[in-house]
């Protein structure tokens, strides 16, 4: 309950930007694990020297109480006036780590030393279970940290974040943290970002897909066609007005014969047999085996370099989405709508 309220509060000083700026408002700092020993021995010293009244005693305490300023003062310094930027999120199927890149920005003359990012996150136990970044592994929270020794200028840097199922992820919160100088003091904020990051299906193989994999012109599928072509030797193309440097070779002499001029001819060799990927068509039964399997056909057509259609559901309702492509650029786009199918 508490920790549910603390959040809330949390949240409030720091409204969601893709863009932010730590400040006196969203920076807070309290005693480390570490220095929770040192107010003890703060307490501990004070209580002797006045119940002894040994001004030794009291001396070493004003000493520590110094040095307990001086590092609250540089602790709270090294975090207050970063400015931090989301620049990207990738997209990642069920069950990966979608990577978020973000750009760290500090003004001041002096170097920021012991920064620490996080994103904290709940994750459930098979996710906890799988295989992470081994240089950068999770702790028991799920967090999955990265380090700055040092910053001076500006450095760009890759956090993780785990998913476990498909549709629209919000970026849980960043945590900004150091200890420097002594690691008595520890100051933090945290960054919650505006954007969200768009999980796909994890893909699911099957057999049927073999159909849409033509080797040759014999096997292909019934409604697949030649749709792009490159310029080969076998098909002819079209005839072109000659242009002077062209090879004679590729001159229509029978043209020529007949008096209509010199005219070039060109062939073409087809390079893609377009395809249609279709939700209605695939052999699973439930809505997201068959959106796995759409995937696992995209990324395989992608790869390639087969032209290809797919056709969701709700297609009716946005036909302009229906387009064929090729290549793994847009196969990611069509990863992308299987993401956000309803």
């Amino acid at each position: 309950m508490v920790s549910r309220l603390l959040a809330r509060w949390f949240a409030k000083r720091a409204p969601k930007s893709d863009s932010a700026t730590l400040n006196l408002r969203n920076v807070y700092i309290f005693f480390s694990r570490e220095g929770a020993l040192f107010a003890v021995l703060l307490m501990i010293t004070f209580i002797a020297g006045v119940n002894y009244g040994n001004n030794l005693v009291l001396g070493l305490f004003f000493y520590l109480v110094s040095v307990w300023l001086i590092s609250f003062h540089l602790t709270f310094a090294h975090v207050s006036g970063l400015q931090v930027e989301l620049l990207e999120v990738t997209t990642a199927e069920a069950g990966a780590a979608v990577w978020v890149t973000l750009q760290v920005r500090s003004e001041s003359r002096q170097p920021r030393r012991q920064l620490s990012f996080s994103f904290e996150q709940a994750i459930s136990d098979k996710a906890k279970s799988r295989k992470h970044d081994a240089q950068n592994p999770p702790n028991h929270n799920g967090e999955t940290t990265v380090w700055l020794p040092s910053l001076t200028d500006q450095q760009i840097i890759r956090l993780p974040v785990l998913t476990d199922k498909r549709g629209q992820l919000e970026l849980p919160r960043l945590k900004i943290s150091s200890v420097y100088p002594l690691g008595i003091m520890r100051a933090w904020s945290y960054v919650y970002f505006a954007r969200s990051a768009w999980v796909y299906p994890k893909p699911l193989a099957f057999d049927w897909q073999t159909h849409y994999i033509a080797a040759d012109k014999d096997e292909m599928p019934v409604g697949a066609h030649y749709s792009q072509y490159t310029q080969g030797q076998d098909d002819f193309e079209r005839l072109d007005s000659y242009i002077e440097g062209e090879s004679l070779a590729r001159i229509s002499w029978a043209h020529v014969a007949r008096g209509q001029g010199m005219l070039t001819k060109h062939f073409a060799d087809p390079i893609g047999v377009e395809q249609m990927l279709d939700y209605a068509d695939m052999p699973a039964a439930h809505h997201e085996q068959k959106l796995a399997q759409l995937a696992y056909g995209a990324l395989i057509l992608g790869k390639l370099g087969t032209p290809f259609q797919m056709r969701l559901p709700n297609d009716n309702a946005a036909p302009e989405a229906v387009t064929f492509g090729q290549g793994e650029a847009f196969a990611q786009a069509c990863l992308l709508r299987l993401a956000k199918v309803p």
